[in-house]
């Protein structure tokens, strides 16, 4: 198995067994990204310098409009894929396994959890994995201590509220917030 058969099969949403040779895949990755994120988080590293573990731990260029305040974790890092001019705060776990794709302007607060994945509901098979992408569109703004649950879309322009956790998709410039979030107000779009 190689990465582009990998991260295709996490796309089509294809159940990852446990111990298969799609796990095995899996928990390689999750080993390199241990290491670039053990990089990125334990000493000083400067803008231009986290923009290149970045890069690394993608596998894709980052824009030069990138900035993060570490630290940082994933489980893969592979199936990230970040817009221009993304500022993402500290302490934020992206599980990026099964796709996360941040669009251009975005910002993201402490804390943040982005989850692709989900466990088997049946105790038998409870190891097994189902992935779903998580897509953020353009200029939104996630608060700290938010959590975006595996398959979520969020609109262009939404706010997610700090602490929410966001189990459905949120329509572009909506504000949304609470457990599990919920509709607030529609944000008015100047010109």
């Amino acid at each position: 198995m190689d990465l582009t058969e990998f991260i295709d099969s996490l796309n089509r949403g294809q159940e990852v067994v446990v111990r298969s040779e799609v796990h095995r895949f899996m928990c390689e990755l999750s080993q390199e990204a241990l290491k670039l994120t053990d990089q990125l988080n334990n000493a000083y590293r400067t803008p231009e310098e986290i923009r290149q573990i970045m890069e690394q731990l993608t596998g894709q260029e980052i824009d030069d409009g990138f900035s993060m305040f570490p630290p940082f974790y994933t489980d893969c890092g592979k199936n990230l894929k970040i817009g221009k001019n993304v500022f993402i705060n500290s302490g934020c776990r992206f599980q990026d396994h099964g796709g996360i794709a941040i669009g251009d302007n975005v910002l993201i607060g402490h804390n943040v959890v982005l989850a692709t994945m989900n466990h088997e509901e049946d105790p038998a098979h409870r190891g097994n994995l189902h992935p779903a992408p998580i897509h953020i569109g353009t200029s939104v703004w996630i608060g700290a201590n938010a959590t975006i649950c595996p398959g979520v879309n969020i609109g262009n322009g939404a706010i997610v509220a700090a602490g929410a956790v966001v189990t459905h998709d949120v329509p572009e410039n909506t504000v949304v917030g609470g457990v599990p979030a919920r509709s607030i107000r529609t944000i008015e779009v100047t010109a």
